[in-house]
């Protein structure tokens, strides 16, 4: 694989074209410059070979050396492209204050140290007012190298401000070490599911460690950071419950202390959605509207990058909402709409959407709807795990299983079926208990009775429970409105605890309950949902 080429391939058309415009720009003679002619090798269809690339670039003569010289000189231009693309398109405080930093030292350079030090107070205001205490640091570090200069100010008051100033950057960075260590910890556990991970003693261990227990109440940037880390452990042991209340009491000190000022607005947006999110998975589904409503008011007058960034989520979380507050049918025009929209969505949250209107789909009836949007995934199982999760690849899968039974496709339900129970037997194999392994290894004996320490399943038990049931009524549809069989659903929540447990597992509860009433299904949900 051509490494230059993948990284070629990255440029969308647009960007491709004016990255051609850049390289005739750059050229210094009329002719015999190869850089352009490499490049539209590079950015065909079909992948040549570094020999097949030499003989059309000199065909008179093979030169390797010439070759890898303009490999070199072409990599070269497109990191000139992409670091000015980069500058054009930032428009954060960060990228301001390093093009006014950059200014005020060449400015200096040049003998105009009023001038210079004039763009330095702007530059330190602007940082400061957004909290960007990295190039904070370096325009303290300016300031006090041309302490000597009489438009400067005095050199105590550079240096004290810039001690406070360090102090919050240090701070920053631990939390940003806190916060990495923690994802690691979540992406681990997200791979095995509810592996039953200790994230309370992991966060608690790691929050002392980086002295950052009481660093939240400081600033809304650390606020928002520290609230990921808690909502991190929270996701894990879903204890939504708790979460929710303990971040709009943070949040409302925060706003009522100190407030949200414009450059703030990002971490204001962050705290928002993790709040409304929060209040969603705890049930509290109209409090979860209010806040999203005021994210989405905030980010109509952001940036577009910012709206880029929050926008399909905040969609996608007022969507579930209202699903849950029977308005269903404006969760999926919600998700329609932000499909087809003009901006591309990120891959990942272009999959959510599709999973979660699939859902929207099969709660009104429209099955056929519902399957088309699965299938639109194109992905496999094994890639879904790997990139989205073990519990998000479950959630589709039963999913489809559930469509292919109202569509009346029994074989591929009860195939699905098998996939799910095979992924969880392969993550969670039934596990012996100590004593009757050593006996086994002494004995011999196959056939030695076993005690179990654990069943196959486990933290997802309840799933296989649950698949169990959806077998009978897939082998035998009339199977779910006998008395029996009621008192197996009646049985289920022992295992699966309504009051605390996701809204996606109370969704597929539903669907039990619904065949065994028979009664619509997104009626059932609904009481379900207010258990």
């Amino acid at each position: 694989m051509d490494d230059l080429r993948t990284t070629l391939l990255t440029l969308g058309p647009d960007e491709r074209r004016d990255f051609g415009v850049f390289i005739q720009r750059q050229r210094r003679k009329t002719s015999g410059r190869q850089d352009s002619r490499l490049y539209e090798l590079l950015v065909q269809p079909k992948e040549l070979s570094a020999p097949q690339l030499i003989a059309k670039l000199y065909p008179a003569e093979p030169n390797p050396v010439a070759y890898y010289a303009l490999r070199k000189r072409l990599l070269r231009h497109l990191t000139d492209f992409l670091l000015l693309r980069q500058r054009q398109l930032d428009t954060t405080a960060a990228a301001s204050v390093r093009g006014q930093l950059t200014l005020a030292q060449y400015l200096f350079e040049a003998g105009i140290p009023r001038l210079a030090w004039s763009t330095l107070r702007k530059a330190e205001k602007l940082a400061r007012d957004n909290e960007q205490y990295e190039p904070l640091n370096a325009v303290y570090n300016l300031q006090i190298q041309y302490a000597n200069s009489p438009h400067a100010e005095p050199l105590a008051e550079i240096i004290a401000r810039r001690h406070i100033n360090k102090k919050a950057a240090d701070e920053e960075e631990r939390a940003n070490i806190a916060d990495s260590l923690l994802r690691l910890r979540l992406r681990e556990a997200r791979v095995r599911g509810r592996a039953g991970v200790s994230f309370d003693a992991i966060m608690r261990e790691i929050l002392a460690e980086y002295d950052l227990q009481e660093a939240f109440a400081r600033s809304p940037s650390l606020l928002s950071r520290l609230m990921s880390i808690a909502r991190s452990a929270m996701l894990v042991r879903r204890d939504f419950a708790s979460f929710a209340p303990f971040i709009e009491r943070c949040y409302k000190i925060m706003e009522r202390r100190h407030g949200f000022a414009p450059a703030q607005r990002g971490y204001q947006l962050k705290l928002l959605y993790m709040l409304a999110h929060a209040l969603y998975r705890s049930r509290h589904f109209a409090q979860s509207v209010e806040y999203l409503e005021q994210g989405r008011a905030l980010l109509a007058a952001m940036p577009s990058r910012q709206q880029t960034e929050f926008w399909p989520r905040f969609t996608m979380l007022l969507g579930a909402n209202y699903a849950f507050l029977r308005r269903n049918a404006d969760s999926i025009g919600l998700l329609e709409k932000l499909l087809k929209g003009p901006v591309t969505l990120p891959l990942g949250d272009d999959l959510t959407a599709r999973l979660q209107l699939s859902f929207h789909y099969f709660a009104e009836g429209m099955y056929q709807r519902a399957n088309h949007t699965l299938i639109s995934l194109g992905r496999t199982d094994h890639w879904l795990e790997q990139h989205m999760g073990l519990e998000w690849l479950l959630n589709r899968n039963l999913g489809e299983m559930l469509i292919q039974i109202e569509l009346g496709n029994p074989d591929l339900a009860l195939g699905r079926l098998h996939a799910v129970e095979r992924t969880l037997r392969e993550h969670f194999p039934a596990a012996l208990a100590p004593e009757s392994a050593s006996a086994e290894a002494a004995s011999g004996d196959a056939n030695l009775a076993l005690s179990v320490a654990s069943p196959s399943g486990g933290p997802y038990l309840y799933v296989l429970s649950y698949l169990a049931l959806v077998r009978k009524i897939i082998e035998n549809p009339a199977t779910a409105r006998q008395p029996d069989f009621a008192t197996q659903v009646a049985d289920l929540p022992d295992s699966l605890p309504l009051q605390r447990e996701d809204l996606q597992a109370i969704s597929f509860y539903a669907w039990l309950r619904a065949r065994m009433l028979g009664r619509p299904y997104y009626e059932v949900l609904m009481e379900a949902s207010t258990l």
